[in-house]
C-alpha cells in the first residue's frame, strides 16, 4: 500500500519563511558568528566602559555602554562595530530604511538579558529578533 502521506523533510531552509536565500548576502548568520559579533561588541564596550572607571573595572557600566553602542549603531548603520568585523547587518521590515529607534531600544534590551537571545526558532532567530520583526543577515 502506496501512502500519499509525505515525511516532514528535514532539508528545511533556514530563512525561507522570511523571504530570505539559503546562501550569501542575505543569508540568515549562523549562530556562531552572532555569538562572535556579541562578543567582540561586549568586549569594546567593556573597553570603552574601562575608560570612564579606571583603574577600577567597569562592572555594570559595560552593561550601560553597551546598551548604548548597539543602539546607536544599529539605529546608525544598521549593524554593531562586531557585526561589521564579521561581516553580518541586521535585516528588518523596510530594507533600505535606518532601523526605527524603539526596534532597536527594545532588541538591545532584551540581548542585554541574554536568555532571549538563546531562545531561537527554527530559522535560528532569536526571541529578541522575533519580538522586533528583524534578523541578522551576512552582509
Amino acid at each position: 500500500m502506496v501512502s500519499d502521506v509525505q515525511p516532514p523533510s528535514q532539508d528545511r531552509v533556514r530563512g525561507a519563511s522570511l523571504g530570505l536565500p539559503a546562501a550569501g548576502p542575505g543569508a540568515l548568520a549562523t549562530f556562531g558568528s552572532r555569538v562572535g559579533a556579541f562578543c567582540i561588541d561586549a568586549l569594546g564596550s567593556a573597553l570603552v566602559a574601562g575608560l570612564f572607571t579606571a583603574p577600577d573595572l567597569p562592572g555594570n557600566w559595560a552593561l550601560v555602554a553597551f546598551a548604548a553602542i548597539t543602539v546607536l549603531t544599529l539605529m546608525a548603520f544598521g549593524q554593531t562595530p562586531g557585526m561589521r568585523l564579521l561581516g553580518l547587518r541586521l535585516a528588518h521590515p523596510r530594507p533600505g530604511e535606518r532601523l526605527a529607534p524603539w526596534r532597536a531600544a527594545v532588541r538591545t534590551a532584551l540581548l542585554c538579558l541574554l536568555v532571549p537571545a538563546l531562545v531561537v526558532d527554527a530559522d535560528g532567530r532569536g526571541l529578541h529578533d522575533r519580538l522586533t520583526d528583524t534578523a541578522v543577515v551576512k552582509d
